[in-house]
């Protein structure tokens, strides 16, 4: 969805409420901002969801980089501020067991570096004292999936030195508060943090608002989560340790020494001599007091710093995404605050610096860039004045004239450089800024405020005093060589890592600290201006620290000096929202029938054919040279609702497509899967067909050469012919067999080449065969001789294989029937068909009742002259078939094969009268049986079947004595 996010560098304004409420949790955001698009950003509270919510749709949205800046002064609620939006993407994202993990990770890294990089100073109670940029990196599902933190300028000074009211940073006072009794007696610390000089200087050890022992266990599990190992974290504690013991040396061997894994004694000649190189030898030289106080303070800064920077890369290694595939990702700035102190030294001078570099960058975003752009696009607008700050910055930052430049020049110098030379030299160089004052410089009235040891800076956020003592040694920020070599030594396996064998060693001096920082500004600012910005001001509402209390006077000084009046009137007169016409024109294109799907003419043509369209007014946007600016967010609403709509549409269309070219490409596969399929088929066909012809040529070769030698004793030319003759002599022998076994005249003549076999055959037919027809009809006999009316009628006619044209497969018998339904008598026409195990009832091919022989119980038959049989069936199921009730032309023969095949002889009877039948099990019919003056069958009013025969007289079976005479010779 394209939601208000694309409103043009868009800021939200927060005021700390120095306490905790129920809207700020993550999960009340998770309730107040759903998956659902956000449309109202300037309704919805609380402002850092709304904002971050928004920041994350443009991101999957437009698949860009954008980073959220969050500023104020120290104690505003900067860290607060990125912790709650670093919840709420934890809570919105979606969520995998592998994505828990690293939103695990990302959330826990918060508390590690809190513990290592804040403290309590007078502003806040949890100040950030180092600058932190974390990358949090997307796939494109919108899930976390890594990230990645950069720090700047840590202030090492607080660990040896703190003033009046502050701590030293909060590891420290938890390690020495919550840790166990086993660690702390390793570690060789007790329980109490008077005891150790570092932590008491700002006699300040004990803070109502901080809970150390709590904060210590959050740390510990922290660590777990993000996977230190066991060694590492007792590596780490150790040096925290060792940082404590440092602070109490008094240049007396420590016993303690082992926590670096260095020998005390080792450690003490480090801490106590210095090594000077004399042409080719090298010499140890004694410290003074002060320059032993000062190596040990160097050290300790140096151990802390460096484990902090290592800190910081094993949490990226933890945070590291494998992925090498494209991410998309949303950059959180938390850096320290503008600090104003009683005592400002250099730390205040680098942070205060960097809060200038960041209020140009806002500057350069919002209120230059912005009136630049719509007088560059040719829109009608009046200038709006604002402060801009780069005469600070350049009073700073400007190469040989600036602030750091002249600091580094007095750092490197040869001779006596001191503070003061450097104050001296600000003084010469910088006399007359407007924005810088000295002692010397200033009017009478301005000196009463000004140290001679100070100078004066008017930052945007207002005046702050600087003393120079100081400047020059934590500018160097020097670590004597041979200390380096010291640490070398170190058995611990961080110290080793922090000062590696391979760092060089040149006798160069190293870059200052105030370059070094000025250069990491340099590219954090880069590193910015190739992301999407967005802000995040936070106000102080008041000095107390006190909830509920909003001081007018110091919020309206805020809004002053951070130049949002400025911004509130140039947004007020300018346009909510402006992007380029081709990448307008590319999303709301679909809205328009003249641009959809692709507009012919300039982008610009396009976007205003579509404006018309939808129907703007002429104030509610205006053409640029390159770019539509839209003035209200409610127009883009509503441009964007329309849109909603029409993507459904879209997707409609774009499915139907879809559909339809998978359809086609299924029916085209297919298709040709058939035309190969029918290629092959016919190649197939072709193939056979080309055997075949060249068979039939063959065989007609065979053939006529045969017929040619048929004359001719039997050889290899006429063999297939003669073989072919006789076949066809029996074929038409078969069809053409005299009529009775008597008549011997009426044989087919046998061609020359059956020669006796013809003699042969009719021996076979006389004789043979009439002994299996007197064996059946040997069997009818026994059956139906004197039972049944009619018998002597079927003497005289032979039984043949089948009453039926014989199928591809032979059954033992076939007759054409008629059956009789059971329920009405209905005469159909069926073929009764036997097979070696059943009876089966066919009507065309389809089989309309089998019958096996085992469930045949038996065959019913009257006496009388009809042609009736009741086939008896064994029914055990209500929704089988009852009793057959048939009528056969061929009785004799039908029941004679049944009793054959079945190998039944006894199951049948001629019953006189009436036949009961089963209709179903449980359900009896009746056929009852008469003589009359004609055959009738009719449904008596009874509901019987009535079978009416004729009565028949006894007749001989044979035509004359004569043909008895012979039939009885045969048999």
């Amino acid at each position: 969805c394209w939601t208000p996010t694309q409103v043009r560098v868009p800021t939200s304004f927060t005021f700390h409420p120095t306490c905790k409420l129920h809207l700020c949790t993550c999960v009340s955001a998770a309730h107040l901002y759903p998956s659902a698009v956000l449309l109202n950003l300037y309704i919805a509270l609380p402002f850092s969801y709304a904002l971050a919510d928004n920041v994350y749709r443009t991101m999957l949205t437009e698949t860009n980089n954008h980073f959220i800046l969050i500023s104020g002064e120290s104690g505003a609620g900067k860290t607060e501020a990125s912790k709650k939006i670093l919840q709420f993407y934890a809570v919105s994202c979606p969520s995998t067991k592998l994505l828990d993990n690293v939103r695990d990770r990302l959330l826990l890294s918060n508390p590690v570096l809190e513990a290592f990089g804040n403290a309590k100073t007078l502003k806040n109670d949890n100040s950030s004292r180092f600058g932190k940029y974390m990358d949090i990196q997307f796939d494109h599902m919108g899930g976390a999936v890594g990230g990645h933190i950069l720090s700047y300028l840590l202030e090492k000074s607080r660990v040896v030195h703190q003033n009046h009211g502050e701590r030293s940073f909060h590891i420290f006072y938890q390690l020495v508060e919550g840790g166990e009794e086993d660690l702390l007696r390793w570690l060789g610390l007790e329980r109490n943090c008077q005891r150790y000089s570092y932590l008491v200087q700002g006699e300040c050890a004990k803070v109502s608002s901080v809970n150390d022992k709590s904060d210590w266990k959050t740390v510990r599990k922290a660590l777990s989560v993000i996977e230190f190992s066991e060694s590492n974290i007792e590596s780490l504690f150790a040096i925290i340790a060792s940082v404590l013991h440092l602070g109490n040396v008094t240049f007396v061997a420590d016993s303690q020494g082992y926590l670096l894994g260095i020998p005390a004694q080792v450690i003490q000649v480090g801490l106590t001599h210095r090594k000077i190189e004399a042409r080719s030898e090298e010499v140890l030289s004694p410290f003074t007091v002060d320059q032993a106080v000062y190596a040990k303070d160097a050290l300790a800064k140096a151990i802390y710093g460096r484990t902090f920077t290592w800190l910081v890369n094993e949490l990226n290694e933890s945070l590291a995404n494998k992925d090498s595939s494209r991410k998309t990702v949303i950059g959180l700035l938390d850096i320290y605050g503008f600090e104003v102190f009683s005592v400002n030294s250099f730390e205040q001078f680098c942070i205060n610096y960097c809060n200038e570099k960041l209020q140009q960058l806002f500057i350069q975003l919002t209120l230059k860039s912005e009136q630049e752009e719509y007088e560059m696009e040719g829109i009608e607008w009046e200038s709006v004045p604002y402060f801009n700050n780069k005469i600070i910055c350049d009073l700073v930052e400007e190469k040989f004239k600036g602030i750091i430049s002249v600091l580094d020049e007095e750092c490197l110098r040869p001779g006596e450089a001191t503070d003061m030379t450097f104050l001296e030299k600000l003084e010469e160089k910088m006399g007359g800024h407007a924005h810088f004052v000295t002692h010397k410089l200033a009017d009478q009235k301005t000196r009463k405020t000004l140290e001679r040891g100070d100078f004066r800076l008017l930052h945007y956020a207002g005046e702050v005093t600087y003393s120079v003592v100081g400047f020059l040694d934590k500018n160097n920020d020097l670590l004597y060589r041979n200390i380096k070599e010291v640490m070398r030594q170190s058995k611990n396996a961080i110290v080793k890592h922090c000062f590696p064998s391979t760092e060089p060693d040149s006798k160069k001096r190293p870059e200052t600290v105030a370059t070094q920082f000025k250069s990491s500004l340099v590219g954090l600012t880069e590193i910015l201006m190739s992301k999407e910005p967005w802000y995040v001001r936070c106000m102080k509402p008041n000095e107390g620290k006190q909830p509920g209390l909003f001081d007018d006077v110091l919020v309206r000084h805020q809004v002053k000096y951070l130049g949002l009046m400025e911004h509130l009137r140039v947004r007020r007169a300018g346009f909510a929202y402006r992007r380029r016409y081709e990448i307008f024109l590319q999303r709301y294109k679909p809205l328009c029938p003249d641009t959809w799907p692709n507009w012919k003419g300039t982008a610009a043509e396009g976007v205003e054919c579509l404006v018309k369209h939808l129907g703007y007014k002429p104030d509610e946007y205006k053409m640029g040279r390159t770019k539509i600016f839209i003035r209200h967010p409610r127009t883009l609403f509503a441009t964007e609702d329309a849109f909603e709509v029409c993507k459904h549409e879209l997707a409609t269309r774009i499915q139907a497509k879809y559909k339809g070219y998978r359809v086609k490409g299924d029916y085209m596969r297919q298709r040709q899967a058939a035309t190969k399929i029918e290629t092959c088929w016919r190649g197939m066909k072709a193939r056979r067909e080309r055997e075949k012809r060249a068979w039939a040529v063959k065989v007609i070769k065979r053939f006529i050469k045969g017929f040619m030698t048929r004359n001719q004793p039997a050889c290899v030319d006429n063999t297939d012919y003669l073989a072919f003759v006789r076949q066809n002599y029996l074929t038409r022998l078969k069809e053409n067999l005299p009529k009775t076994v008597v008549d011997k005249n009426t044989w087919l003549t046998p061609p020359p080449i059956m020669g006796s076999l013809t003699d042969h055959l009719i021996y076979l037919y006389c004789v043979c065969l009439p002994h299996v027809q007197l064996q059946i009809k040997g069997l009818t006999s026994s059956i139906f001789k004197g039972t049944k009316e009619n018998y002597p009628h079927s003497v005289g006619i032979p039984f043949v294989d089948t009453r039926i044209s014989k199928p591809h497969t032979f059954p033992q018998y076939s007759v054409p029937v008629v059956k009789y339904d059971r329920n009405g008598f209905r005469p159909r026409f069926r073929q009764l068909i036997y097979t070696g195990s059943a009876a089966y009832l066919v009507e065309e091919a389809k089989i309309k009742q089998r019958v096996e022989f085992n469930n045949l119980k038996g065959v019913s038959v009257s006496t009388l002259s009809d042609n009736f049989l009741i086939l008896h069936v064994q029914c055990e199921d209500i929704k089988q078939k009852g009793d057959l009730v048939l009528q056969c032309d061929y009785l004799f023969e039908a029941l004679t094969k049944l009793c054959l095949v079945a190998n039944k002889h006894n199951f049948i009877k001629v019953v006189q009268g009436s036949v009961k039948f089963d209709i179903q099990p449980g359900r009896e019919g009746f056929v009852d049986f008469k003589s009359g003056q004609e055959t009738m069958i009719y449904r008596a009013k009874n509901g019987h079947l009535m079978v009416v025969s004729m009565k028949l007289k006894t007749v001989w079976p044979f035509n004359s004595q004569n043909e008895q005479i012979h039939f009885l010779n045969y048999y």
